[in-house]
Protein backbone atom coordinates (compact mmCIF):
# COMPACT_ATOMS: atom_id res chain seq x y z
CA UNK A 1 0.00 0.00 0.00
CA UNK A 2 1.16 3.28 -0.74
CA UNK A 3 0.00 6.98 0.34
CA UNK A 4 1.89 9.87 0.37
CA UNK A 5 5.53 8.64 -0.87
CA UNK A 6 5.20 5.63 1.99
CA UNK A 7 5.00 2.05 1.05
CA UNK A 8 3.54 0.30 4.03
CA UNK A 9 2.00 -3.18 4.36
CA UNK A 10 -2.51 -2.73 4.89
CA UNK A 11 -3.12 -5.76 6.63
CA UNK A 12 -6.44 -7.67 6.21
CA UNK A 13 -8.71 -4.91 4.61
CA UNK A 14 -12.40 -4.82 4.27
CA UNK A 15 -13.54 -7.53 1.01
CA UNK A 16 -15.74 -4.41 0.64
CA UNK A 17 -13.83 -1.35 0.78
CA UNK A 18 -10.03 -2.57 -0.71
CA UNK A 19 -9.49 1.22 -0.70
CA UNK A 20 -9.96 1.58 2.76
CA UNK A 21 -5.77 3.37 4.37
CA UNK A 22 -5.78 2.23 7.86
CA UNK A 23 -5.00 5.11 9.72
CA UNK A 24 -3.11 3.30 12.56
CA UNK A 25 -0.98 1.86 10.14
CA UNK A 26 -0.22 4.96 7.95
CA UNK A 27 1.01 6.41 11.19
CA UNK A 28 3.16 3.58 12.02
CA UNK A 29 5.36 4.09 8.88
CA UNK A 30 5.29 7.58 8.70
CA UNK A 31 6.91 7.64 11.92
CA UNK A 32 9.49 5.06 11.14
CA UNK A 33 11.64 7.60 9.30
CA UNK A 34 10.73 10.80 10.79
CA UNK A 35 13.39 12.27 12.99
CA UNK A 36 12.17 16.18 13.82
CA UNK A 37 11.26 16.59 17.43
CA UNK A 38 7.43 18.15 17.69
CA UNK A 39 5.31 18.76 20.56
CA UNK A 40 1.89 19.16 20.22
CA UNK A 41 -0.38 19.95 23.30
CA UNK A 42 -4.47 21.05 23.44
CA UNK A 43 -5.70 22.94 26.21
CA UNK A 44 -8.84 21.93 27.88
CA UNK A 45 -11.21 23.60 30.73
CA UNK A 46 -9.86 24.46 33.81
CA UNK A 47 -5.82 24.37 32.52
CA UNK A 48 -6.21 20.36 31.88
CA UNK A 49 -3.57 19.49 28.77
CA UNK A 50 -3.64 16.32 26.44
CA UNK A 51 0.61 16.61 25.56
CA UNK A 52 2.07 14.81 22.25
CA UNK A 53 5.52 14.52 21.77
CA UNK A 54 6.20 12.76 18.41
CA UNK A 55 8.31 13.27 15.06
CA UNK A 56 7.99 14.65 11.84
CA UNK A 57 10.03 14.70 8.24
CA UNK A 58 10.89 18.54 8.29
CA UNK A 59 12.03 18.05 4.60
CA UNK A 60 10.55 19.53 1.19
CA UNK A 61 9.96 15.98 -0.36
CA UNK A 62 7.83 15.37 2.81
CA UNK A 63 5.64 18.16 3.42
CA UNK A 64 2.59 17.31 2.16
CA UNK A 65 2.86 13.95 4.97
CA UNK A 66 3.88 15.67 7.18
CA UNK A 67 1.08 17.99 6.79
CA UNK A 68 -1.63 15.30 7.09
CA UNK A 69 -0.10 13.61 9.74
CA UNK A 70 0.12 16.26 11.81
CA UNK A 71 -3.56 17.39 10.72
CA UNK A 72 -4.87 13.75 11.80
CA UNK A 73 -3.22 14.20 15.20
CA UNK A 74 -4.62 17.22 16.05
CA UNK A 75 -8.02 16.46 14.84
CA UNK A 76 -7.59 13.13 16.96
CA UNK A 77 -6.71 14.80 20.07
CA UNK A 78 -9.15 18.02 19.70
CA UNK A 79 -12.22 15.37 19.28
CA UNK A 80 -11.27 12.68 21.85
CA UNK A 81 -9.67 14.71 24.60
CA UNK A 82 -11.49 18.39 23.67
CA UNK A 83 -10.09 22.07 23.68
CA UNK A 84 -9.76 25.69 22.54
CA UNK A 85 -6.09 26.03 22.00
CA UNK A 86 -3.18 24.16 20.46
CA UNK A 87 0.11 24.60 21.19
CA UNK A 88 3.16 23.16 18.44
CA UNK A 89 6.45 23.41 19.50
CA UNK A 90 9.52 22.47 16.67
CA UNK A 91 8.37 23.38 13.35
CA UNK A 92 7.25 26.04 11.84
CA UNK A 93 5.73 24.91 8.70
CA UNK A 94 3.52 22.79 11.09
CA UNK A 95 2.55 25.73 12.91
CA UNK A 96 1.69 28.03 9.87
CA UNK A 97 -0.08 25.06 8.40
CA UNK A 98 -2.56 24.13 11.54
CA UNK A 99 -3.12 28.21 12.02
CA UNK A 100 -4.61 28.48 8.58
CA UNK A 101 -6.49 25.46 8.83
CA UNK A 102 -7.84 26.49 12.13
CA UNK A 103 -8.66 30.03 11.11
CA UNK A 104 -12.30 31.43 10.03
CA UNK A 105 -13.14 29.68 6.42
CA UNK A 106 -10.36 27.36 6.57
CA UNK A 107 -10.38 23.60 6.46
CA UNK A 108 -10.80 23.01 9.69
CA UNK A 109 -13.23 25.53 10.44
CA UNK A 110 -16.11 23.15 11.65
CA UNK A 111 -13.86 22.03 14.49
CA UNK A 112 -12.69 24.97 14.93
CA UNK A 113 -16.23 26.63 16.11
CA UNK A 114 -17.04 23.75 17.76
CA UNK A 115 -14.64 23.76 20.06
CA UNK A 116 -15.17 27.48 20.80
CA UNK A 117 -18.74 27.13 21.48
CA UNK A 118 -18.48 24.13 23.76
CA UNK A 119 -15.93 25.59 25.87
CA UNK A 120 -16.87 29.29 25.15
CA UNK A 121 -13.68 30.51 24.48
CA UNK A 122 -11.76 31.35 21.10
CA UNK A 123 -9.93 28.80 19.13
CA UNK A 124 -6.55 29.78 18.97
CA UNK A 125 -3.08 28.08 17.94
CA UNK A 126 0.01 29.18 19.54
CA UNK A 127 3.50 28.61 18.39
CA UNK A 128 5.76 27.92 21.41
CA UNK A 129 9.15 26.87 22.57
CA UNK A 130 8.22 25.00 25.75
CA UNK A 131 5.33 22.52 25.32
CA UNK A 132 2.83 22.39 28.52
CA UNK A 133 3.10 19.23 30.23
CA UNK A 134 -0.05 16.79 30.11
CA UNK A 135 -2.53 17.39 32.85
CA UNK A 136 -5.26 15.29 33.76
CA UNK A 137 -8.38 15.46 36.61
CA UNK A 138 -10.40 12.77 36.09
CA UNK A 139 -13.25 12.40 38.41
CA UNK A 140 -14.02 10.06 40.73
CA UNK A 141 -17.76 9.48 39.69
CA UNK A 142 -20.46 6.64 40.02
CA UNK A 143 -20.90 3.52 42.26
CA UNK A 144 -22.44 5.41 44.82
CA UNK A 145 -25.22 3.36 45.98
CA UNK A 146 -26.37 4.55 49.43
CA UNK A 147 -29.61 6.29 49.73
CA UNK A 148 -32.14 7.07 47.95
CA UNK A 149 -31.20 8.39 44.31
CA UNK A 150 -32.32 8.96 41.03
CA UNK A 151 -31.67 8.52 37.46
CA UNK A 152 -32.65 9.54 34.30
CA UNK A 153 -31.90 8.51 30.70
CA UNK A 154 -32.22 11.20 28.03
CA UNK A 155 -32.49 9.20 24.96
CA UNK A 156 -33.52 10.73 21.49
CA UNK A 157 -36.78 8.97 20.98
CA UNK A 158 -37.23 7.73 24.78
CA UNK A 159 -36.64 9.30 28.19
CA UNK A 160 -36.35 6.38 30.89
CA UNK A 161 -36.04 7.10 34.88
CA UNK A 162 -35.11 5.12 37.43
CA UNK A 163 -36.09 5.40 41.37
CA UNK A 164 -33.19 3.96 43.46
CA UNK A 165 -32.73 2.40 47.33
CA UNK A 166 -29.56 1.60 49.19
CA UNK A 167 -28.94 0.21 45.29
CA UNK A 168 -31.59 -1.39 44.69
CA UNK A 169 -33.97 -0.32 41.83
CA UNK A 170 -37.68 -0.35 43.25
CA UNK A 171 -39.08 1.67 40.36
CA UNK A 172 -38.07 2.17 36.38
CA UNK A 173 -40.16 4.24 33.66
CA UNK A 174 -39.85 4.25 29.89
CA UNK A 175 -41.63 7.13 28.21
CA UNK A 176 -41.90 8.16 24.50
CA UNK A 177 -41.01 11.60 23.60
CA UNK A 178 -39.59 13.67 20.89
CA UNK A 179 -37.21 16.06 21.98
CA UNK A 180 -35.19 16.72 18.71
CA UNK A 181 -38.84 17.74 17.08
CA UNK A 182 -39.43 20.92 19.38
CA UNK A 183 -38.15 24.07 19.33
CA UNK A 184 -39.32 24.98 23.04
CA UNK A 185 -37.46 24.33 25.71
CA UNK A 186 -40.01 24.26 28.08
CA UNK A 187 -40.91 20.62 26.30
CA UNK A 188 -37.52 19.32 27.71
CA UNK A 189 -38.03 20.99 30.90
CA UNK A 190 -41.83 19.53 31.77
CA UNK A 191 -40.32 16.16 30.31
CA UNK A 192 -37.53 16.15 32.52
CA UNK A 193 -39.43 17.30 36.02
CA UNK A 194 -42.80 14.51 34.86
CA UNK A 195 -40.11 11.84 35.05
CA UNK A 196 -38.29 13.31 38.16
CA UNK A 197 -41.76 13.44 39.94
CA UNK A 198 -43.01 9.69 38.79
CA UNK A 199 -39.31 8.34 40.20
CA UNK A 200 -40.22 10.23 43.40
CA UNK A 201 -43.21 8.92 43.92
CA UNK A 202 -41.46 5.82 45.00
CA UNK A 203 -38.87 6.66 47.32
CA UNK A 204 -39.30 8.36 50.62
CA UNK A 205 -37.14 10.95 50.11
CA UNK A 206 -34.97 12.14 47.44
CA UNK A 207 -30.97 12.31 48.20
CA UNK A 208 -29.65 13.17 45.07
CA UNK A 209 -30.09 12.76 41.36
CA UNK A 210 -27.72 11.49 37.99
CA UNK A 211 -28.71 12.49 34.47
CA UNK A 212 -27.52 10.38 31.65
CA UNK A 213 -28.05 12.28 28.83
CA UNK A 214 -26.17 12.41 24.69
CA UNK A 215 -24.14 15.76 24.22
CA UNK A 216 -21.23 17.27 25.75
CA UNK A 217 -21.51 18.55 29.43
CA UNK A 218 -18.54 20.51 31.36
CA UNK A 219 -18.99 20.86 35.03
CA UNK A 220 -22.75 20.00 34.87
CA UNK A 221 -23.50 22.67 32.20
CA UNK A 222 -25.14 21.26 28.46
CA UNK A 223 -22.80 23.04 26.15
CA UNK A 224 -23.99 20.94 23.22
CA UNK A 225 -26.43 18.17 22.66
CA UNK A 226 -28.50 16.77 19.80
CA UNK A 227 -32.02 16.45 21.79
CA UNK A 228 -32.03 20.56 21.55
CA UNK A 229 -31.41 20.41 18.02
CA UNK A 230 -34.51 22.79 17.32
CA UNK A 231 -34.22 25.18 20.03
CA UNK A 232 -33.17 28.75 18.51
CA UNK A 233 -29.58 29.52 19.74
CA UNK A 234 -30.72 32.66 21.00
CA UNK A 235 -32.67 31.00 23.93
CA UNK A 236 -30.24 28.19 24.21
CA UNK A 237 -28.03 30.02 27.04
CA UNK A 238 -30.75 30.82 29.27
CA UNK A 239 -32.97 28.13 28.65
CA UNK A 240 -30.86 24.48 27.28
CA UNK A 241 -27.20 24.94 29.87
CA UNK A 242 -28.53 24.85 33.25
CA UNK A 243 -31.87 23.14 32.28
CA UNK A 244 -31.27 19.32 34.06
CA UNK A 245 -29.67 21.35 37.14
CA UNK A 246 -32.56 23.57 37.43
CA UNK A 247 -34.94 20.75 36.93
CA UNK A 248 -33.57 19.27 39.61
CA UNK A 249 -33.17 22.12 42.16
CA UNK A 250 -36.56 23.16 41.29
CA UNK A 251 -37.92 20.07 41.79
CA UNK A 252 -36.07 18.69 44.76
CA UNK A 253 -33.88 21.87 46.04
CA UNK A 254 -30.28 21.68 47.05
CA UNK A 255 -29.29 18.04 46.15
CA UNK A 256 -26.38 16.58 44.51
CA UNK A 257 -26.62 16.42 41.00
CA UNK A 258 -24.30 14.98 38.14
CA UNK A 259 -24.87 15.17 34.63
CA UNK A 260 -22.67 13.22 32.58
CA UNK A 261 -22.30 12.41 29.20
CA UNK A 262 -24.57 8.67 27.81
CA UNK A 263 -21.36 7.01 26.48
CA UNK A 264 -19.76 7.36 29.60
CA UNK A 265 -22.13 6.39 31.86
CA UNK A 266 -22.64 3.43 29.65
CA UNK A 267 -18.83 2.67 29.96
CA UNK A 268 -19.71 3.02 33.62
CA UNK A 269 -22.54 0.64 33.54
CA UNK A 270 -19.75 -2.04 31.99
CA UNK A 271 -17.74 -1.17 34.54
CA UNK A 272 -20.11 -2.20 37.29
CA UNK A 273 -21.84 -5.28 34.91
CA UNK A 274 -17.59 -6.53 34.33
CA UNK A 275 -16.39 -5.52 37.69
CA UNK A 276 -13.52 -3.87 36.80
CA UNK A 277 -12.14 -0.86 34.77
CA UNK A 278 -10.21 0.68 32.17
CA UNK A 279 -13.13 0.22 29.70
CA UNK A 280 -14.35 1.88 26.43
CA UNK A 281 -17.59 1.72 25.41
CA UNK A 282 -18.19 1.92 22.29
CA UNK A 283 -22.43 2.30 20.44
CA UNK A 284 -23.20 1.79 17.01
CA UNK A 285 -26.25 2.82 16.34
CA UNK A 286 -27.33 6.29 14.56
CA UNK A 287 -24.20 8.09 15.06
CA UNK A 288 -20.52 6.35 16.65
CA UNK A 289 -21.21 7.21 20.47
CA UNK A 290 -18.38 6.33 22.81
CA UNK A 291 -17.10 6.87 26.59
CA UNK A 292 -14.44 6.05 28.73
CA UNK A 293 -13.67 4.72 32.40
CA UNK A 294 -10.03 4.79 33.33
CA UNK A 295 -7.98 1.99 35.03
CA UNK A 296 -9.46 3.64 38.46
CA UNK A 297 -13.07 3.44 37.43
CA UNK A 298 -12.89 7.44 37.07
CA UNK A 299 -14.73 9.39 34.12
CA UNK A 300 -12.05 11.09 32.53
CA UNK A 301 -14.14 14.18 31.17
CA UNK A 302 -12.59 14.01 27.80
CA UNK A 303 -15.38 14.19 24.60
CA UNK A 304 -14.48 10.86 23.56
CA UNK A 305 -16.73 12.27 20.28
CA UNK A 306 -14.90 9.07 18.27
CA UNK A 307 -17.66 9.62 15.22
CA UNK A 308 -15.60 12.77 14.48
CA UNK A 309 -11.65 10.68 15.27
CA UNK A 310 -10.47 10.25 11.94
CA UNK A 311 -9.46 6.07 10.95
CA UNK A 312 -9.85 6.23 7.35
CA UNK A 313 -6.95 7.77 4.89
CA UNK A 314 -7.87 6.99 1.67
CA UNK A 315 -8.39 10.50 -0.27
CA UNK A 316 -11.56 8.99 -1.39
CA UNK A 317 -13.11 7.82 2.06
CA UNK A 318 -16.78 9.04 2.80
CA UNK A 319 -17.74 12.49 3.70
CA UNK A 320 -19.59 13.33 6.49
CA UNK A 321 -22.20 15.62 6.00
CA UNK A 322 -22.06 17.62 9.27
CA UNK A 323 -18.56 18.50 9.62
CA UNK A 324 -17.63 18.09 6.03
CA UNK A 325 -14.02 16.08 6.66
CA UNK A 326 -13.46 12.56 5.23
CA UNK A 327 -12.50 8.87 6.25
CA UNK A 328 -13.93 9.83 10.35
CA UNK A 329 -15.39 7.36 12.51
CA UNK A 330 -18.96 8.11 12.09
CA UNK A 331 -19.09 6.50 8.48
CA UNK A 332 -17.53 3.05 9.65
CA UNK A 333 -19.12 2.24 12.72
CA UNK A 334 -23.05 3.31 12.84
CA UNK A 335 -25.55 2.68 10.45
CA UNK A 336 -24.54 5.17 7.88
CA UNK A 337 -21.58 2.17 7.37
CA UNK A 338 -24.14 -0.49 6.87
CA UNK A 339 -25.66 1.55 4.27
CA UNK A 340 -22.45 2.56 2.80
CA UNK A 341 -21.42 -1.13 2.07
CA UNK A 342 -24.86 -2.30 0.96
CA UNK A 343 -24.19 -1.56 -2.63
CA UNK A 344 -20.83 -2.98 -3.03
CA UNK A 345 -22.60 -6.17 -1.14
CA UNK A 346 -25.23 -6.34 -4.13
CA UNK A 347 -27.42 -5.32 -1.84
CA UNK A 348 -30.19 -2.89 -3.19
CA UNK A 349 -32.06 -0.67 -0.29
CA UNK A 350 -34.94 1.48 -1.15
CA UNK A 351 -34.17 4.90 -1.09
CA UNK A 352 -37.78 5.60 0.61
CA UNK A 353 -36.82 3.87 3.81
CA UNK A 354 -35.31 6.31 6.48
CA UNK A 355 -31.70 4.95 7.51
CA UNK A 356 -32.90 3.09 10.44
CA UNK A 357 -35.44 0.99 8.33
CA UNK A 358 -32.37 0.33 5.97
CA UNK A 359 -30.50 -0.89 8.96
CA UNK A 360 -32.85 -3.03 10.16
CA UNK A 361 -33.38 -4.56 6.23
CA UNK A 362 -30.05 -5.13 6.38
CA UNK A 363 -30.07 -7.03 9.83
CA UNK A 364 -33.38 -9.32 8.28
CA UNK A 365 -30.85 -10.49 5.19
CA UNK A 366 -28.50 -11.33 8.13
CA UNK A 367 -30.93 -13.10 9.78
CA UNK A 368 -31.62 -15.18 7.08
CA UNK A 369 -28.30 -16.68 5.95
CA UNK A 370 -27.32 -14.17 3.45
CA UNK A 371 -24.16 -14.04 2.70
CA UNK A 372 -24.33 -10.77 0.92
CA UNK A 373 -24.96 -9.07 4.60
CA UNK A 374 -22.10 -11.38 6.24
CA UNK A 375 -19.87 -9.48 4.19
CA UNK A 376 -21.14 -6.24 5.39
CA UNK A 377 -20.23 -7.40 8.68
CA UNK A 378 -17.16 -8.49 8.09
CA UNK A 379 -16.08 -5.53 6.21
CA UNK A 380 -17.04 -3.79 9.52
CA UNK A 381 -14.97 -5.97 11.73
CA UNK A 382 -11.93 -5.10 10.05
CA UNK A 383 -12.41 -1.44 9.65
CA UNK A 384 -13.14 -1.88 13.62
CA UNK A 385 -9.51 -3.93 14.35
CA UNK A 386 -7.87 -1.57 12.26
CA UNK A 387 -9.57 1.47 14.61
CA UNK A 388 -9.11 0.42 17.76
CA UNK A 389 -5.14 -0.36 17.51
CA UNK A 390 -5.14 3.05 16.64
CA UNK A 391 -7.52 4.07 19.52
CA UNK A 392 -5.47 1.86 22.03
CA UNK A 393 -2.30 4.44 21.64
CA UNK A 394 -4.81 7.01 23.25
CA UNK A 395 -6.81 4.87 25.82
CA UNK A 396 -4.72 1.75 26.52
CA UNK A 397 -8.51 0.47 27.44
CA UNK A 398 -8.56 -3.56 29.26
CA UNK A 399 -12.14 -3.78 27.71
CA UNK A 400 -14.02 -2.89 25.23
CA UNK A 401 -17.86 -2.72 25.17
CA UNK A 402 -19.54 -2.83 21.87
CA UNK A 403 -23.21 -1.47 22.15
CA UNK A 404 -25.82 -0.60 19.54
CA UNK A 405 -28.28 -1.30 17.02
CA UNK A 406 -25.51 -2.21 14.52
CA UNK A 407 -24.38 -4.84 16.81
CA UNK A 408 -27.31 -6.62 17.26
CA UNK A 409 -28.02 -10.26 16.51
CA UNK A 410 -26.16 -12.21 14.10
CA UNK A 411 -24.10 -9.46 12.60
CA UNK A 412 -22.79 -8.32 15.60
CA UNK A 413 -21.23 -11.75 16.40
CA UNK A 414 -19.99 -11.52 12.66
CA UNK A 415 -18.13 -8.16 13.35
CA UNK A 416 -16.81 -9.34 16.32
CA UNK A 417 -15.34 -12.44 14.88
CA UNK A 418 -13.62 -10.33 12.23
CA UNK A 419 -12.06 -7.82 14.29
CA UNK A 420 -10.54 -10.74 16.33
CA UNK A 421 -9.47 -12.35 13.42
CA UNK A 422 -7.58 -9.23 12.53
CA UNK A 423 -6.24 -8.30 15.44
CA UNK A 424 -4.85 -11.64 15.61
CA UNK A 425 -3.15 -11.29 12.11
CA UNK A 426 -1.96 -7.79 11.92
CA UNK A 427 -1.76 -6.72 15.43
CA UNK A 428 -0.38 -9.75 17.62
CA UNK A 429 1.53 -7.66 20.12
CA UNK A 430 -2.15 -6.22 21.11
CA UNK A 431 -4.62 -9.30 20.47
CA UNK A 432 -4.18 -10.43 24.29
CA UNK A 433 -4.02 -6.76 26.17
CA UNK A 434 -7.82 -6.17 25.68
CA UNK A 435 -10.74 -7.84 25.51
CA UNK A 436 -14.22 -7.18 23.31
CA UNK A 437 -17.36 -7.94 25.51
CA UNK A 438 -21.05 -7.51 24.22
CA UNK A 439 -23.33 -6.36 27.19
CA UNK A 440 -24.72 -9.38 28.65
CA UNK A 441 -27.76 -9.74 31.22
CA UNK A 442 -25.96 -8.09 34.11
CA UNK A 443 -25.17 -5.36 32.18
CA UNK A 444 -28.86 -4.88 31.28
CA UNK A 445 -30.12 -5.32 34.56
CA UNK A 446 -27.59 -2.64 35.60
CA UNK A 447 -29.49 -0.49 33.03
CA UNK A 448 -28.35 2.81 31.67
CA UNK A 449 -30.85 5.13 34.21
CA UNK A 450 -29.38 3.06 37.03
CA UNK A 451 -26.21 3.46 36.43
CA UNK A 452 -26.88 7.12 35.95
CA UNK A 453 -28.64 6.94 39.75
CA UNK A 454 -25.16 6.09 41.07
CA UNK A 455 -22.75 8.92 39.85
CA UNK A 456 -23.37 11.21 42.16
CA UNK A 457 -21.54 11.08 45.64
CA UNK A 458 -24.18 12.12 48.50
CA UNK A 459 -22.07 13.52 51.58
CA UNK A 460 -23.30 12.80 54.75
Amino acid sequence: MEFLGLQFPAGHLPELDPGFIPLGRFNRAFLKDAKKPVGIAVERAGGEMASVETFLHGTAEMRAADRYYIDRLVKTLLWLKGGFRVYVRGDGDAYRYLREAYAPGGSRDFDRGFMARVFEHPFEVCETGALPPAKDVPKPVGGHLDGCRIGFDAGGSDRKVSAVKDGETVFSEEVVWFPKLNADPDYHYDGIVSALKSAAAHLPRVDAVGVSSAGIFINDRTMTASLFLKVPEEVYDAKVKDIYLRAVHDTFGDIPVRVVNDGDVSALAGAISLGDTDILGIAMGTSEAAGYVDGQGRITGWLNELAFVPVDASPAAMADEWSGDIGCGVKYFSQDSVIKLAPAAGVKLDEALSPAEKLKAVQALMESGDGRAAAIYRSIGVYLAHSLAYYYDFYGFRHVLLLGRVMSGKGGDTVIDACRRVLEDDYPALAGRFRLDLPDERFRRVGQSAAAASLPEVKR
